[in-house]
């Protein structure tokens, strides 16, 4: 894979000219560590908010490489590709020796499998986790592979709680931190930082017909299938479309259980997802867990409220009855998505309640805020 160092005096993209172009005085060398680019088919939230911290750090005047496994595109930024989606587990350590040599901070982004960094990284280590998958183990891995379940569950606990001991860990949300302190992490080597949303521009039309979306990547911890079944009580009621955005290994079989309604959208461009976002009357979000639910946030800001379940991440990012609404299981999810179905009122409230939250979260708040994390990593760590 061809290594791409971007030049200092490249011109800020419009994207990421909300970043102050002056540069600090002594610009720091940093690695994020990571399973995936966002130019990966499988990437998802992990991907976007690392390339938005790699992007606005490389504004701000920092040096940052990514190091990750897979397929990888040219960023503003230097992305180094160690090979195969899962082996680059094992190749990323002398990769970042051979590749990228030294840093001033490593930043490893635990997602499930860990780098275990701090045992052969001799420097400042900094860990980036988006959700503790303590009970996805096992729904990743059922039935005869619950050994490997446990295996996966109990190597996740110690990398973070035993392996990064000593380092900050940042929590993109307080039901993160909270899962990191129950496993063993003290709460003072956490801090939060939450992702941010970028402003969507110009609102397309709202659709007149009933339209619901969900967005995210199929996998069995998404539940789409619940969403599915839950539709076939919904539709009598509501009438209109359900729109799946999307794609992962679970779309097989998800198709084959899609009743009348239901349209499988696969990979969207950034265009459609806001016009989608718009059009939707609400935004449907069955997840088990997540770290933060960005496309909570990403329809919030084009006044879309979200119906979603009482799980970590998305009662941070759903403010209950406000924002949106919180089930408390499949009926009152149900319940909940009919009856906003059936009021343009409490939609349009519940809208405008969710853009006016969605504005208190921007990638240059999140950038800053890491930034400072970053350096805070640096100074407390001893040799």
């Amino acid at each position: 894979m061809p290594q791409h160092v971007p030049s200092p005096l490249r011109t800020a993209s419009p994207r990421s000219a909300q970043y102050p172009q002056a540069l600090p005085p002594h610009p720091r060398r940093i690695v994020f560590l990571a399973r995936r680019d966002l130019g990966n088919p499988a990437a998802g939230g992990s991907e976007l908010l690392v390339d938005r911290l790699a992007e606005g750090l490389t504004r701000l005047g920092h040096q940052v490489t990514l190091l990750c496994g897979g397929p990888a595109s040219y960023r503003d930024y230097r992305v180094v590709s160690a090979g195969g989606d899962l082996g680059h587990f094992l190749r990323a350590r002398p990769a970042f020796h051979r590749q990228v040599g030294d840093c001033d901070l490593l930043v490893e982004v635990c997602n499930g499998l860990p780098y275990l960094a701090p045992l052969w990284h001799h420097g400042p280590t900094l860990c980036l986790v988006n959700h503790v998958h303590t009970d996805l183990w096992t729904m990743r891995f059922g039935g005869p592979l619950a050994p490997a379940a446990r295996l996966g569950r109990r190597l996740e606990h110690w990398a973070l709680a035993g392996a990064q001991r000593g380092n900050l860990l940042v929590a993109v949300s307080p039901s993160t931190a909270h899962a990191l302190h129950t496993i063993g992490v003290e709460r003072d080597r956490i801090r939060v930082v939450h992702n941010g949303v970028e402003e969507p521009g110009p609102r397309a039309a709202r659709s007149p017909e009933p339209l619901f979306v969900a967005m995210g990547r199929l996998v069995e911890y998404k539940r789409i299938d619940l969403l599915l079944r839950l539709w076939e009580r919904v539709r009598p009621v509501t009438g209109g479309r359900l729109v799946i955005v999307g794609d992962g290994p679970e779309r097989q079989r998800l198709t084959q259980l899609a009743g009348p309604g239901v349209e499988f959208a696969g990979h969207v461009s950034e265009a459609e997802k806001h016009r989608l976002l718009c059009a939707a009357w609400l935004l449907l979000h069955p997840s088990a867990v997540e770290g933060w639910g960005l496309v909570v946030t990403e329809a919030a800001a084009r006044e879309t409220p979200a119906v979603a379940f009482d799980v970590p991440g998305l009662r941070d990012s759903v403010v209950d009855g406000e924002t949106g609404v919180l089930a408390r299981g499949e009926s009152s999810f149900a319940a909940a998505w009919c009856t906003l179905a059936l009021s343009a009122h409490r939609r349009t409230l519940m809208g405008r309640a969710a853009r006016e939250r969605a504005a208190r979260y921007r990638w240059n708040h999140t950038v800053r805020r890491f930034e400072a994390v970053a350096a805070e990593a640096v100074r407390g760590w001893t040799p």
